[in-house]
């Protein structure tokens, strides 16, 4: 194919996507140069974006667009490091704040954590917007002082440069507003570009299933999870998988400061029992991947963990130790009936905390670090009529009809006893790839 002019490539390439035919490997790398130049236009880049959703894109189209959008950036070399490196990413979900807590986890066990993070979008909340509760922390940093800070400390929670992958950061804005953003190839790739690009040589990827996530079917989750493997496979990434359950809250807290809190109680020896036992299962699954021979629940529990996390924080110019910002009650959603508590929607708490202000509708919108939801009581739960389940807390009283109006529907009461809850649906790894 590959017309001189990219318009007419980007044109042929949409007609050939609708035909369901397999786009070429030079053909993708020339459509998204042209995209970045600004000589393939937002339109057609749009259709094309709409004819992938549809028609979907092979193994090989995958890897190519992968490609493509790595090579229209920097790659980061991280083989200097005296640690072995090993990452993370989580799909996203409510309460989900794994990440403080794993990262400087796996630091304070022999490894170096690069974690770039991004901010949160409609009801899942963003690890930079939950850090930036820090006084004083930086989400930014420059390739060097990154890769300084990792020597030194060992981990790093950062954004991730706009040198790096910027076709992609170009590609998610776009579609974002055209509807486009619900595709596996392109969550896959979009993922994996960066994280190959950040230079980590190991990936543990959590991929969260339920109504907060953003997948709520556990196939198509497995088949977004196998993709990414496929990807990282492909790039000499060591890469694994674990689908997590995002049907409820993870952990009592969600919004920003609020997850800060929980996050920080977890790091000294305490937090919900569910957040810890998350966090020990993938520390476990990230240190062998890396060939560590290390306890992460002993670091938890002596110290080692909070004191990464602090220097952590300081290296990137945040007070450990300073308060974090608190919000007013505004309102407390109590128990309707005696009995077990069956459902606590993690989707409906998420757009609650997001109606309060925890989140955004769109990227440059603002967020409060205060707004948030603060839980009682956990799924499963015995519970007695009257008993505080939910508290709604932040700093703007005429958000809250909106807030409530979200939770309609989102507890559910039963007089026999609820489901075991699993937490790991399922590890996914190469050996899983068809």
């Amino acid at each position: 194919m590959s017309p001189s002019d990219p318009g007419v490539l980007a044109l042929e390439l949409i007609l050939a996507k609708r035909r369901n035919e397999q786009l070429g490997s030079h053909d993708i790398e020339s459509v998204l140069a042209g995209y970045l130049l600004g000589t393939v236009g937002e339109a057609q880049m749009a259709a094309l974006l709409m004819a992938i959703c549809w028609r979907g894109m092979s193994p090989s189209e995958v890897n190519a667009w992968t490609e493509a959008m790595i090579s229209s950036g920097m790659r980061q070399d991280l083989s200097g490091l005296s640690r072995p490196t090993v990452d993370k990413h989580s799909t996203g979900g409510v309460g989900d704040k794994v990440s403080l807590v794993l990262v400087p986890l796996v630091a304070a066990c022999g490894a170096a954590v690069p974690q770039l993070s991004g901010r949160g979008l409609g009801h899942t909340g963003g690890t930079l917007d939950k850090m930036e509760s820090i006084p004083g922390w930086r989400a930014v940093l420059g390739p060097e002082e990154m890769a300084g800070i990792l020597e030194e400390v060992g981990c790093v929670i950062c954004a991730a440069s706009p040198d790096l992958a910027p076709v992609d950061r170009r590609l998610y804005a776009l579609r974002d507003v055209t509807g486009t953003v619900e595709s596996i190839p392109l969550i896959a790739s979009s993922i994996m570009s960066k994280k190959v690009a950040e230079g980590t040589r190991a990936l543990l990827l959590d991929v969260k299933v339920g109504s907060g996530a953003f997948m709520a079917d556990r196939e198509e989750a497995r088949r977004l999870a196998l993709t990414m493997i496929g990807i990282g496979q492909a790039y000499g990434v060591d890469t694994r998988a674990v689908l997590t359950d995002m049907d409820a809250p993870l952990g009592m807290a969600v919004g920003n400061a609020v997850e800060v809190a929980e996050a920080i109680d977890t790091l000294r020896g305490g937090g919900p029992p569910e957040l810890r036992q998350l966090v020990l299962e993938e520390a476990g699954e990230m240190l062998h991947m890396v060939g560590l021979e290390a306890d992460p629940a002993a670091a938890l529990d002596d110290g080692r963990a909070w004191q990464k996390f602090s220097e952590m924080v300081r290296a990137q110019g945040g007070d450990p130790e300073a308060a974090l910002p608190r919000g007013d009650t505004l309102a407390t959603i109590s128990a309707s009936s005696d009995g077990f508590l069956h459902r606590l929607d993690a989707r409906s708490i998420g757009l609650a905390a997001w109606q309060l202000g925890a989140g955004r509708a769109r990227a440059e919108d603002p967020v409060s670090k205060v707004a948030g939801a603060l839980c009682s009581a956990r799924r499963g739960e015995w519970v007695v009529k009257g008993q505080p389940l939910l508290q709604l807390v932040g700093d703007e009283p005429a958000r809250l009809e909106h807030a409530l109006q979200a939770l309609e529907g989102a507890i559910t009461i039963s007089p026999s006893p609820a489901p075991e809850h699993v937490q790991i649906l399922e590890r996914l790894g190469p050996e899983d790839l068809a």
